[in-house]
Parts: C-alpha cells; sequence; structure tokens
C-alpha cells in the first residue's frame, strides 16, 4: 500500500507529515518556511523524514500563498472587463462606511485601477433573459486593450450573468484564443449569487493571485514528479475540502484560508472520535493564531470572507470555514507605541529574520523569547533538538528594547516583563475565541479548547482560563497538526444559486428542480477529477425573515416540509440572535449544494507515537515562571513521546515534544488519553 503526505506550509515554517499505513510509521518534521521559493522548504522537510515521493498515492498541500499576495498586494496586473456602465462598481462597493465615527476611515485599494477597467456592450434582463450579445469585433478590439495595459489577468463580471453565465462564457472563450498566456476567469465561474459588487470582487480577486498560485502549482507538481510522484495532488481548500490541482489553479481564490483549515478538520475528526461535540479550535502559529468552532464534529462555513477583515477588507463570495485570525503568533513582536504603552503584534519576524532567540539576525522581541526567558522553552531542544535558541539574546533584546525605556532593572523585573508579553497576547487571543462564541450567542464555557501548533499547547491552559474553559485538549503532534488534519479531510465542492422565494407548502417542491441541476453539475465536474468516488451530497438554505437583508444557513433533507424547515430556521436564528418571531414570514434567498467524496486517510488511532509504562517519562526539571503565582516554581518536565496512554500526574509541568511545548500550571492536572491527546483540567485559582 502507499503512502500518504501532507504539508501546511505556514508563515514561519512548514510542517510535513508523512503516513504510511503497512506499518503504521508516522513521520513528522518541521523547516523553516522558504518565502522565495516555498517548494524549497517542502522537499527539506521530505529529505529530513527519507520521504520517498515514488511511494505516495496521496499528497495533500495548504500554503498561505494566496492570502498573502492579496494582503500584500504582491500580484500581477490585472484587468476587469465588465457590462457598460458598470466599470466602477468595485470602487463603489456597498457605499457603507463600517467606522462611522473615524474621520480618516477609507477602504483598502480596489485591486484593479479605473484604467484598467473595460467595459463591453452586453446586457441580460432580471429574469436571466440575454438583451444584448457581446459583439466579436468589440471583443476583438478589447483584447488589444488589455494587451496594451500589461495585464497578466483578466476578471469579467457582467450583470446579472448570475442568472444566465452564457455572456461571460462567450467572452471569456474569445479572450482566451486571443490571449492564450493570460489568465482569464469569470464571476459566474465563482458564484452564482446575485450580490454584483461581491461577485465582481471576487473575479478580480481570483485574476489577481491566478497566473502566480498556476505558477506554484505546476512548479510543485514538477518538483514532486522529479522525485517519482505519480499519485493525485490535492490543495486545501477553505471550504474544509481538498481541491483537485486543476480546480485549484482555475479558482484559486478558494485557497484564501487553505493553509489554517486543516487544523479544524483535525479537530473535528479528533472530537467524533472522543466523543466531544463542541470545541474550539485553537492554532497558534509562528505568525498568527486562529480559531474556529466545531459543533458536533461539522465546523461552520461562511458565504463569504473579507481579506483585510469585514471594516476595509475585499470580499470574496466563496464558502470559507468561519476561522477568526489575528497577529499574534510565535514570532508576534512587542514593542512600545508613541505612549511608550506595550503591545504585541500583529507584525512578526516571522521566519527570516525570525525571533532573536533564533539567532539568525532578529534584534526585536517576541512572544518566543518572552517564552523562552521564562523558562517555557527548553533551548536545546526547540524542533527535538534540530535548532538551539540563544537565551541571552532573548534577554538582552528584551531589556534593551522595552525593559530600559521602561525602567525595569534586574532579572526579576525582567521576567515579569515577559510575563506581560504572553499576557497581551492572551488578551488579543481571547478577544478573537469572544468573536467566534460570545459574538455570536455561545458560551465558550460550554467548549473544550483544542489547542495546537507550535505555540498553542504553551499558551493553551492560561488561555482556557481566561475564558473559563474547563478542559483543553492537546492532540498527538500538535505542532503539525494542521497537516494532519489535511490528511483527515475529503473532496468537497459548494454550489449556490439565488433563487429568492417565500417559503410556504410550494416552496421546497420546487426547489427541489434547482438541487437536482446543482447536483448534476457537481457530479459532472467532480467526476473528472474523481471517477472512482462516491459523491455524497448535502443541502442546505440560505435563509432569513422578509424585509431583512442577512441571511443564516439552514439544513434541508430531501423529504422535510415547509412547517419542517421553517421550524429548524426558527432554531438557528434564535440560536444566533436570541429571538425568533414564529409569526414572521421567512424567505429563502439562495439553495446551497455540498458534494463530497471520500479520501484514503490514516486511522487517527495509529497517529500517536506514545511510550509504555517501562518509560522513564520524566526527563528532568527547570525553574519556570508563572503568572498564575507571579513567581518561579521548580518544574517537572516530561518527554511526551515516553508518556503511556493512561499516564496522570499534577501541574506544574512541561510536557517537550517535537515541534511543541505544553505548560500546565500549578492547578491544573493532565492525563493522556486513548488516542494519546493531552486531557488538561483547567483548575481554578487560589489565594
Amino acid at each position: 500500500m502507499k503512502s500518504y503526505i501532507a504539508v501546511d506550509t505556514g508563515g514561519t515554517f512548514t510542517d510535513f507529515v508523512s503516513f504510511d499505513p503497512d506499518d503504521g510509521t508516522v513521520k513528522y518534521t518541521k523547516s523553516l518556511t522558504t518565502h522565495h521559493n516555498p517548494i524549497e522548504g517542502i522537499l527539506s522537510g521530505a529529505d529530513k523524514t527519507n520521504t520517498d515521493f515514488a511511494r505516495a498515492a496521496v499528497f495533500k498541500h495548504g500554503t498561505t500563498l494566496v492570502i498573502n499576495t492579496l494582503l500584500e498586494r504582491t500580484g500581477p496586473e490585472i484587468a476587469l472587463v465588465t457590462t457598460r456602465g458598470f466599470r466602477d462598481i468595485v470602487e463603489l462597493g456597498r457605499g457603507n462606511r463600517t467606522e462611522p465615527f473615524n474621520l480618516f476611515y477609507r477602504r483598502d485599494p480596489v485591486l484593479v485601477p479605473r484604467t484598467r477597467r473595460f467595459e463591453l456592450n452586453e446586457r441580460v434582463d432580471g429574469h436571466g433573459r440575454i438583451i444584448v450579445d457581446p459583439d466579436i469585433n468589440e471583443i476583438k478590439e478589447l483584447s488589444l486593450m488589455i494587451k496594451a495595459s500589461g495585464a497578466k489577468g483578466v476578471a469579467i463580471s457582467f450583470i446579472n450573468a448570475y442568472l444566465e453565465p452564457r455572456n461571460e462564457a462567450k467572452v471569456a472563450e474569445i479572450l482566451r484564443e486571443l490571449m492564450p498566456n493570460c489568465f482569464i476567469t469569470t464571476g459566474s465561474e465563482l458564484s452564482r449569487e446575485w450580490y454584483e459588487y461581491e461577485r465582481t470582487t471576487t473575479a478580480t480577486a481570483n485574476a489577481y493571485v491566478g497566473p502566480g498560485v498556476g505558477g506554484y502549482i505546476a512548479a510543485l507538481k514538477d518538483a514532486s514528479v522529479e522525485r517519482g510522484f505519480d499519485g493525485s495532488l490535492y490543495l486545501m481548500g477553505s471550504n474544509g475540502g481538498v481541491l483537485s490541482a486543476p480546480h485549484a489553479s482555475k479558482a484559486p481564490v478558494l485557497l484564501v484560508e487553505s493553509g489554517p483549515i486543516g487544523g479544524c478538520i483535525g479537530a473535528g475528526v479528533f472530537g467524533r472520535e472522543l466523543g466531544i461535540d463542541n470545541i474550539i479550535a485553537f492554532d497558534m502559529g509562528g505568525t498568527t493564531a486562529k480559531c474556529a468552532l466545531v459543533e458536533a464534529g461539522e465546523f461552520s462555513v461562511d458565504s463569504i470572507y473579507y481579506v483585510g477583515g469585514y471594516g476595509r477588507g475585499l470580499p470574496i463570495r466563496a464558502p470559507v470555514v468561519d476561522i477568526v485570525e489575528v497577529g499574534a503568533g510565535g514570532g508576534s513582536i512587542a514593542w512600545l507605541d508613541e505612549q511608550s504603552r506595550l503591545r504585541v503584534g500583529p507584525k512578526s519576524a516571522g521566519s527570516t529574520p525570525g525571533p532573536a532567540c533564533y539567532g539568525r539576525g532578529g534584534t526585536e522581541p517576541t512572544v518566543t523569547d518572552a517564552n523562552l526567558l521564562l523558562g517555557r522553552l527548553n533551548p536545546d531542544r526547540f524542533q527535538g533538538g534540530e535548532m538551539s535558541l540563544d537565551l541571552g539574546q532573548a534577554y538582552e533584546v528584551l531589556k534593551a528594547k522595552i525593559g530600559d525605556p521602561l525602567g525595569y532593572e534586574g532579572r526579576e523585573s525582567l521576567l515579569e516583563l515577559a510575563d506581560g508579553v504572553l499576557s497581551i497576547a492572551a488578551v488579543i487571543m481571547a478577544g478573537a475565541i469572544k468573536r467566534i462564541t460570545i459574538e455570536k450567542g455561545k458560551d465558550p464555557r460550554d467548549f473544550t479548547l483544542f489547542a495546537y501548533g507550535g505555540g498553542g499547547p504553551l499558551h493553551g491552559v492560561a488561555l482556557a482560563r481566561a475564558m473559563n474553559i474547563p478542559v483543553v485538549i492537546i492532540p498527538p503532534e500538535p505542532g503539525n497538526f494542521s497537516a494532519i488534519g489535511m490528511l483527515l479531510a475529503d473532496v468537497r465542492r459548494d454550489m449556490n444559486r439565488t433563487v429568492l422565494r417565500g417559503l410556504d407548502e410550494h416552496t421546497i417542491t420546487d426547489l427541489d428542480a434547482y438541487f437536482i441541476e446543482m447536483e448534476e453539475s457537481l457530479l459532472g465536474e467532480m467526476s473528472v477529477d474523481f471517477p472512482d468516488s462516491n459523491i455524497e451530497f448535502v443541502r442546505g438554505l440560505e435563509m432569513r425573515f422578509v424585509g431583512q437583508m442577512h441571511t443564516v444557513r439552514v439544513s434541508v433533507g430531501e423529504e422535510d416540509t415547509h412547517q419542517e424547515v421553517f421550524h429548524r430556521f426558527q432554531g438557528v436564528y434564535k440560536n444566533r440572535y436570541g429571538l425568533a418571531n414564529p409569526d414572521a414570514k421567512a424567505e429563502v434567498v439562495s439553495v446551497h449544494s455540498v458534494a463530497i467524496a471520500k479520501t484514503p486517510r490514516p486511522d487517527i488511532k495509529r497517529l500517536a507515537v506514545t511510550g509504555h509504562l517501562a518509560n522513564n517519562p520524566m526527563t528532568t526539571s527547570r525553574s519556570i515562571y508563572f503568572s498564575e503565582c507571579r513567581k518561579q516554581l521548580e518544574t517537572t518536565v516530561y518527554d511526551r513521546v515516553a508518556l503511556p496512554r493512561g499516564f496522570a500526574a499534577h501541574g506544574p509541568a512541561v510536557i517537550e515534544e517535537y515541534g511543541s511545548t505544553t505548560v500546565v500550571g500549578p492547578y491544573d492536572s493532565f492525563e493522556v488519553g486513548v488516542l494519546g491527546e493531552l486531557k488538561i483540567q483547567v483548575g481554578k485559582l487560589t489565594d
């Protein structure tokens, strides 16, 4: 049997995991991300684990390339083709001012300036009837203007194309013939919903990242083929499923949150296996911290995503797991603002140069430097000993950049300052958790915190205590868990259609035709990339009360009546907003179909490497500063690999492993569970 490979390329580290089902061997490693060429970091992981690509059947990959390109605006020049009279739609937007009292408020600049926005004579009416066909001669003239503009990508978005996409398809086909080296995409290929502004910005985003992502995927495939790989290459999609390489190259905007999603999938699978219904998936890496809710093994998928945040960012109309991301990672820089207030992030030291303690030229204090100074990290066992951390450099940079300006003198006071850095980072991360729980009517005390990533286990217990979360779970190999989650991910594609129908006894029957059409379309698309897969479909509706603008998603079965759908909508609405009027009329805005195809996956019971009772799990002890008691305590240090299932102990404790370190406070206790996970009971602070 062939092996499975998964790679998560993050802002600081590239995580590499391979699994051999024949002997149950799991190989994990981390390499510093090579930003100039991320493929080098991937191949480095393969070399470090002696992974043979020729034996691999599946290669799954998550990347931050799309989101970084959009945030950093490093894509090529692109053009936009619109219906005549609509070239400024990306500039006008929704007209809302999300920060009404900010006199300096500005939205992020659009991706395509007005000089490269072109109009074309075409028209589809509000019922989906073609009124004006595009003229081929005008399209040819348009291609000459686009070539002259120097655009490497073209987005085509026509008004009402969500109802009838043939005009967009015709223009795209002709432009692809006339401009074969240009990346060309249409809005209706990505979204068949009526939001013309969001459809257009989604198309421009796809055109903006398309040339770079397409080249990257082609180069990745070539590099793996050179090493003998002849299996299936999948890219981790933002919707919680993997995409084939050809589909990802065509619609790379669907990878906008490709990197962090793997951990959410892994958390859902582990939660189902452990019988935990409500999970907060918390991932703290080197650059950012991310969190998402998993309920009954399922994660919430939103229909829209804002690159750069809701207030100012670029809207993308595409399915994205409801994930909140903040600039609080291990490499987040601690700094003083104009009023000498201590701040943490969002700027990160990344992998180049990295935190000061990496010894790679970093000159700014980071969260990792603070953890090292407090004794929470072992300078000789970081990344299993592959990297040595410079404690002296961490001390000097914290002292020079923060301690001296604030008047902190002596090592003891600097420990308090380092603890302050972690406390501020915890506040930022707690704010992210509140956004996915409290702001949506959820009580975090009803959830289990599932912490992973290189920094998640370091900060998980303190974060849970701040949010009154009673239990923290640390999965096996948390430093590589996002890549593990990708191994567990299935193929998934989403499709929406705007319908706008009042909910009555005829609606559900009439909507069945839309579902059948979408399912046939999805089946045709997926059969090309996955011809031997058994494909399952999940149906849903975007609904609202009549007169409202925003919707909630409601699941629907083939045999459901409109009364059952209305009752389910009432429950979802009340859970979100706290109140639902049983006498108000509801309407269906759009229908949503999800196609899921199972992919080969490893048995999660075989992923953990744990010890047995003959091993001595305690390696040593060292002095660690704990904010709970504001002093240093002599703390037992365990080797996680040597901990057998069923092992239990009280804190304070530090559990070290390759890729991560777990800190258990003096009031907490932990045990090793049936899947090799660490289950930490968060204790109450006492005077």
